[in-house]
């Protein structure tokens, strides 16, 4: 931890009623690493899946019916108090597309190429919650010489 950024981790908890399924599928189909997992009483269990690196992305209403439409061209994200929707970058997103619907996720859109070069999929992931599977197709030094890209305080 250091002064300039105190928070070392982004846990993001899921609660899912089918949970073995949850875990086949975030595991064994997205291939997400199994750091630790603890079972307690009344049938209590968790799994905790790391990912090499976080963010978080933070979007404002009109920037998420400008990604539905793009992934999807409809809105498909669910109602404001409820929109968690869960972005996972990969190598080959056609491939993972493939590889999760096998696992028992539902297509909501194909690969589909975004204005910000990146090649997108969404999918209604076993557990309740809406992903996306995304390849980025520059590099972040590509995407941030294009207009519109950038951080906040170069605005």
């Amino acid at each position: 931890m250091t002064d300039s950024n105190p928070v070392t981790q982004l846990r993001l908890i899921v609660e899912t009623e089918d949970f073995d399924a949850a875990l086949a599928f975030y595991r064994d189909a997205l291939g997400l690493s199994e750091q630790e997992s603890f079972e307690g009483e009344g049938g209590a269990r968790v799994s905790i899946l790391t990912v090499p690196l976080a963010t978080l992305e933070l979007s404002n209403p009109a920037q998420i019916r400008l990604i539905d439409d793009v992934e999807v061209g409809k809105p498909s994200s669910r109602p404001y108090q409820l929109s968690i929707r869960v972005a996972f970058e990969v190598a080959d997103t056609a491939a993972m597309t493939d590889r999760l619907e096998s696992a028992g996720a539902t297509v909501v859109a194909p690969p589909t190429e975004t204005p910000w070069r990146s090649l997108n999929s969404r999918l209604e992931a076993p557990g309740g919650l809406q992903i996306t599977a995304f390849q980025e197709l520059d590099t972040l030094e590509e995407r941030k010489a294009k207009a519109g890209f950038g951080t906040s305080d170069a605005r």
